[in-house]
């Protein structure tokens, strides 16, 4: 499912929360671009609403290694379920 925003999260003044629950949708695969800001906060967002999130370390990126250190490794542990890899992802996935 795919919404555009225009805010720093995909949940601001959007119907996503409303169409992923009409569709049964209770896991998030998180991908990005700016980790700090946008990412990070569809992560905490998502995760305060209830869904289990799972952030994809190698595809997300952000403007330097410190941010993507506060975000990956500091700040959306705290949220997410699990931070994964593309190959973790695709693996798990196929697996269903």
């Amino acid at each position: 499912m795919a919404l555009e925003h225009w805010c720093s999260r995909g949940f601001a003044n959007t119907d996503l929360d409303l169409q992923l629950k009409k569709h049964g949708i209770h896991q998030l695969i998180v991908i990005g671009l700016i980790a700090h800001t946008c990412v990070e906060s569809a992560v905490r967002f998502g995760a305060e609403l209830g869904y289990e999130v799972t952030m994809v370390r190698d595809a997300t990126a952000s403007f330097s290694d410190e941010e993507m250190h506060a975000s990956l490794d500091v700040n959306i542990p705290y949220y997410a379920s699990a931070i994964l890899s593309t190959d973790e992802i695709v693996t798990s996935v196929s697996a269903l």
